[in-house]
């Protein structure tokens, strides 16, 4: 026997998410019922909230719908196409607000002012990225630049593409930074490794490494402040 779940129409206007969005603010919304507005309607067996619920369950939460694959979201009964594309491109514009706020913070004074603004971007990606912090000598952030992506390790990181738009900007500083796609930040002996090779290499450039840091799910690693490949 199918479960009857009533549109969302058919609720008490206090149980409606659009109704209670408008009323109450966004803030007092569970993820499911953000979901269900986004959605907008469901199945013939289940109403949009009762499918937001189901998706959120089936993916892990908002984490997990982030790094579903279009097709994966697509193949979930209730989702398709249209669904699907409305939900990714919500995402994408909640990780560009966050990115855009963070940004605005330009100098550095501390690891978490890195980890902020880098977190949104670099925090969930399905394969290692190592980028690279161009400071003056305000510590204000000059660009960053993406150096490898893929694999960041001892035998294909190359001193001289890590340093290439540093010495091109003349700048006296810098931050390595690269991802943890396990979701845990916590350093290699590579990482370590990688990180004494390019100190030395900077101290030859007169480009001082700052730190280097490593970026997990919703955690970092500060090298520096481990006393981890910093003498």
């Amino acid at each position: 026997m199918v479960e009857y779940h009533p549109k969302i129409k058919e609720l008490p206007i206090w149980e409606r998410p659009r109704e209670r969005l408008k009323e109450e603010g966004p803030s007092s919304l569970s993820n499911s019922e953000l979901l269900a507005i986004l959605l907008r309607i469901g199945t013939a067996s289940e109403n949009a909230l009762t499918l937001a619920t189901r998706v959120l369950t089936r993916f892990g939460g908002l984490v997990g719908l982030s790094k579903a694959s279009f097709g994966e979201l697509c193949s979930e009964a209730g989702m398709g196409e249209a669904k699907t594309a409305q939900l990714k491109a919500a995402l994408e514009l909640g990780r560009r607000l966050v990115s855009t706020q963070s940004e605005e913070r330009t100098v550095i004074r501390s690891p978490q002012d890195v980890a902020n603004l880098l977190m949104a971007e670099m925090g969930f990606l399905d394969q290692e990225q190592l980028k690279v912090v161009l400071l003056n000598t305000k510590n204000q952030v000059i660009t960053i630049s993406e150096v490898y992506k893929g694999n960041v390790s001892t035998s294909l990181i190359r001193a001289s593409e890590v340093f290439r738009e540093a010495v091109r900007e003349n700048c006296p500083a810098i931050i390595v930074v690269h991802n943890h796609p396990s979701g845990d930040p916590a350093p290699s002996a590579e990482d370590i490794q990688i990180t004494e090779q390019l100190i030395e290499a900077g101290k030859t450039l007169n480009i001082e490494v700052l730190d280097h840091i490593i970026i997990g799910q919703q955690r970092y690693v500060s090298l520096k402040e481990r006393g981890e490949g910093f003498k």
